[in-house]
């Protein structure tokens, strides 16, 4: 059986299906090259990245490298750099824009893969009900020529609409676990310089030299 001749006897519905499947598989293959052209870092990325932390040289560490681990230790460093204190609060919201861009187009596939079986059993209903309709014609003499159309899409669509939704669901399960890894890197990253800065030093320093001017003051 050629796909012409099951886009032909399923009827509107596994139209419709073969459009959910174009529309996944462009999501996909969009989500794939931006995932590649993030690139990754590099090997001993980590112990090359504590020791620009400890003699002060992230910058010229991170200036050539990109991805949304990068983007998240950037913007710690140019948050610790403008005094910001809550560090935290600045590798949190950095990386929730980071984990968005990430995951852009994901609830489209959700939502395409979770229909789709949903549409076939549709399809199924009404093939199904296009049958009956020919044998009420028919005054009970059943032809079953005259039944395969109604039998063919009721079938057709089933098989097709679970044949778009695995493919749809698994590829969108393939790119979340793509998305929690730099999640996970992200968030480890961003632990670990906000403990290797001297932000906590500095500002209780801060604090403490305040405290002995009010005091000498009084």
């Amino acid at each position: 059986m050629s796909i012409f001749e099951i886009l032909d006897k399923g009827g509107p519905v596994v139209w419709i299906l073969l459009c959910y499947s174009i529309t996944a598989l462009a999501i996909v293959l969009e989500r794939y090259l931006h995932f590649f052209r993030m690139g990754h870092l590099p090997q001993g990325f980590i112990f090359q990245l504590q020791e620009a932390l400890s003699k002060n040289k992230l910058s010229s560490l991170i200036s050539e490298l990109r991805g949304p681990e990068v983007a998240v230790i950037s913007g710690l460093h140019q948050a610790h750099q403008q005094g910001v204190q809550d560090l935290v609060r600045t590798a949190t919201r950095i990386g929730s824009q980071e984990l968005q861009r990430m995951e852009r187009g994901f609830r489209t596939l959700g939502l395409l893969g979770d229909t789709a079986p949903l549409l076939g059993l549709f399809g199924t209903i009404t093939g199904m009900i296009k049958a009956f309709i020919v044998i009420e014609q028919a005054g009970g003499k059943v032809d079953a020529q005259a039944l395969a159309g109604g039998i063919w899409e009721a079938m057709v669509t089933t098989g097709v609409g679970l044949a778009v939704a695995l493919p749809i669901l698994f590829l969108l399960h393939w790119l979340e676990g793509l998305a929690a890894r730099r999640s996970n890197a992200m968030h480890h990253y961003a632990s670990l310089v906000i403990e290797n800065l001297p932000h906590q030093s500095e500002f209780t320093a801060m604090i403490d030299t305040q405290q002995k001017e009010e005091c000498s003051g009084i």
